[in-house]
């Protein structure tokens, strides 16, 4: 059996606190993480196929990783035959969620459990597979294990931070190649064409791009012509062997105004008090308070905005800092010590009628005695040519 890539140990704990007796893994984010890298390549990109829906499903038993088992699709076979990993009961035969919950309760049953609390990614189950997975095992009790996995994941090792600093310097090296290449006419669609190219150019797996020129504020790419003397602000994910850089950078068409200057030397400062309290064992919380202090002493505070979210795998992963940021979550980690390996999004814009958007979005890694920060350049006004 191939070893895992993963602490056994953590998750045995985490899912004696819950009372968890077997674990089923179904987002595409943490079979990754405990497959020590895997993604099925033919459903990298989509999960419908026929009447069906890929639902591949990694069955673990608390401390008996030799009771491991896989469901995987109709043709996975050849997948794993390139990238074999470490459960020892492997079946692909499941071409819908519906089958994919039927074997795995199969699996289920013949461990032999009376009445067996099953954790779930209630948010990755299809409602079919959900009935079908009650039907099979109507003895047993299921609660919902998203939380679990995400604390198992909090903490980055080293090859995921050189993913994730991989990734930073990808996208970086990507918006600031943009800024240096787009003329006056372009239109943000067409940046955010070329943003891809450069993204993907670099080999990364391109995600999304939000973008917003001139004086406002909508985010999505537009027909919209950039004009000289004009701001255009990126915000741009894309991932490296599934790990996930968000960053946004500033770009001008032309010289920066004082006002321009002045607003982005805004950002920058409260960006920079937020780092300032980060290093292992110091509360999550810090670090809003460090930014709610820098914020008050800038001249536009009232249109600014500050928010910290934990980054990984998927966008917002533990550590979760705040309750009131864009994404609903609880401020779990707010009141407990940051660890080694935690790997933060430090975002903060201001919009300004007569500017536009401003904002830096920035990657930083909690160490032992402080913090890193990965693609950590290309943050003032980034020009044409």
């Amino acid at each position: 059996m191939r070893s895992t890539s993963f602490s056994a140990a953590k998750l045995d704990t985490l899912l004696d606190e819950s009372g968890i007796d077997i674990l089923l893994v179904s987002s595409k984010h943490n079979l990754q993480y405990l497959l020590g890298g895997y993604r099925y390549y033919f459903f990298e990109h989509l999960d419908s196929i026929g009447l069906g829906r890929y639902l591949p499903v990694l069955g673990y038993v608390k401390g008996h990783l030799d009771q491991a088992f896989y469901v995987g699709s109709g043709d996975e076979g050849w997948g794993i035959e390139v990238f074999p990993f470490w459960p020892p009961r492997i079946s692909t035969e499941a071409w819908t969620s519906t089958e994919a919950a039927r074997l795995a309760a199969q699996y289920v049953k013949s461990l032999g459990l009376t009445v067996p609390k099953i954790g779930l990614e209630l948010e990755f189950w299809t409602a079919n597979a959900w009935d079908t997975f009650r039907a099979q095992l109507p003895g047993a009790v299921f609660v919902d294990s998203t939380e679990i996995l995400e604390e198992l994941r909090a903490a980055k090792t080293s090859d995921e931070l050189d993913q994730l600093r991989k990734a930073a310097a990808s996208i970086v090296d990507s918006m600031v190649a943009t800024f240096h290449w787009l003329r006056e006419g372009m239109t943000e669609t067409e940046i955010v064409e070329h943003l891809r190219i450069e993204e993907t150019g670099r080999g990364l797996d391109y995600g999304f791009t939000l973008i917003a020129s001139g004086p406002t504020f909508g985010r999505g790419p537009s027909s919209r012509q950039i004009r000289n003397g004009e701001v255009i602000s990126i915000d741009t994910g894309g991932h490296w062997h599934g790990y996930l850089a968000d960053m946004a950078r500033m770009g001008v068409l032309g010289e920066p105004t004082a006002l321009m200057k002045e607003l982005l030397d805004q950002v920058s400062a409260v960006q920079a008090a937020a780092r300032t309290p980060i290093k292992a064992g110091a509360l999550g919380g810090g670090i809003y308070d460090s930014a709610r202090q820098a914020l008050e002493s800038c001249p536009n505070r009232a249109a600014m905005h500050f928010v910290a979210h934990g980054m990984g795998l998927i966008p917002h992963e533990a550590p979760r800092l705040t309750a009131t940021g864009p994404i609903p979550y609880p401020a779990k980690h707010a009141k407990r010590p940051l660890e080694t390996g935690m790997v933060l999004s430090i975002e903060t814009h201001v919009k300004h009628p007569d500017v536009g958007f401003v904002k830096l979005e920035d990657t930083v890694v909690v160490t032992e005695s402080g913090w890193e920060a990965f693609g950590d350049w290309g943050r003032g006004w980034n020009q044409p040519g």
